[in-house]
């Protein structure tokens, strides 16, 4: 049996679907029912509906020891895509426990119930930084502990060294670190889904730094791929296309039959609203809306090779501009604008 922790996330539930439909038997945690109901709309949307019916649900959190015992009954085969994704440098304290902690009791759970192989979903944010003179990023490039990185960078770099520990003590794993992941959602306030529901509602502004992107269902091939193949111990990059934000922007707006933004956000501009942002949140106790470190982010350049997954799984991505219309047709019949 298959466990899947983030089953009712974006990622999780699309993974859901693609192990169902490969007939494997899979149990998934959860932490309240509505996340559930948003599971099985997306499963009536996009596969069949009496697949929903065959996960095996388990109430708990990554961070409950006494809930996990019992997830982790009977299972060979661990998904691990639970985390916390957030940008507010507020929530340093709640990326370390969730994100480091909670994958440091799933590896450790998995070494103690001798789980087969475990899959765990990093990021690109916690891949390594270039020196001055390189400007593509590979699985081999070093993390440099003095460079500048957010707070989520920081706890999936130290998620990855908690997976690596447990390889160390004879856990088999493989890490996939994919960039933007795009694709149809059942909630468009949160993760890539917000960017489409941000530039149909009229974003004006754009700039031009590059980033990696991925369609979703790719991702959850190449996890299931790796999980059924021979290759272990290794991590990928896990990245379709690096794409300009602009040329990103414009491909969604076309997608949505709206104006493009014409306005390019310059960096002194971004860097002003940040310094605001910072004051208000601080003022008002609101979240931050902008940081320093996501500001740095829109105007990197920085390039991800994904080599390494294409040579060895011989994988074809599918392109990011048909990810996009499809996401965006999803996006106008679901809201009734086509």
């Amino acid at each position: 049996m298959v466990l899947v922790t983030g089953g009712t996330g974006f990622l999780g539930s699309h993974l859901l679907i693609h192990l169902l439909e490969n007939d494997e038997n899979v149990r998934a945690i959860y932490r309240n029912e509505d996340s559930i109901l948003k599971v099985k709309s997306l499963f009536s949307k996009l596969s069949n509906s009496n697949l929903f019916e065959k996960i095996e649900w388990i109430k708990a959190d990554i961070l409950d020891i006494s809930a996990l015992m019992t997830a982790f009954q009977d299972i060979d085969y661990v998904y691990h895509c639970a985390a916390l994704v957030s940008f507010d440098p507020k929530d340093e304290d709640l990326l370390r426990k969730i994100n480091i902690e909670g994958t440091a009791n799933i590896v450790n759970f998995c070494l103690e119930y001798q789980i087969k192989k475990l899959c765990y979903i990093s990021s690109i944010a916690a891949l390594g930084d270039l020196l001055d003179f390189e400007n593509t990023i590979t699985e081999a490039t070093e993390w440099n502990p003095e460079k500048d990185h957010s707070d989520y960078a920081i706890s999936k770099y130290g998620a990855e060294i908690e997976v690596w520990r447990a390889q160390q003590e004879g856990l088999d794993c493989v890490v996939i670190n994919p960039g933007v992941i795009l694709g149809i959602t059942s909630n468009w306030d949160e993760g890539s889904g917000k960017i489409f529901k941000t530039i149909f509602n009229g974003s004006h502004f754009y700039t031009k730094g590059i980033s990696g992107f991925v369609a979703v269902t790719d991702v959850t091939k190449i996890m299931f791929q790796l999980m059924k193949s021979s290759h272990k111990n290794q991590k990928y990059i896990v990245v379709a296309e690096n794409i300009v934000f602009q040329d990103l922007i414009n491909l969604i707006a076309a997608g949505l039959n709206i104006k493009r933004p014409t306005f390019e956000a310059q960096k002194w501009l971004l860097e002003l609203i940040w310094r605001i942002d910072w004051v208000s949140s601080n003022l008002f106790f609101q979240k931050r809306k902008l940081s320093k470190l996501m500001v740095k982010s829109l105007f990197s350049l920085d390039l991800y090779d994904n080599s390494k997954i294409k040579t060895t799984l011989d994988f074809k991505f599918e392109s990011v501009d048909d990810c996009i219309k499809k996401t965006c047709e999803f996006y106008l019949h679901k809201n009734h604008y086509k």
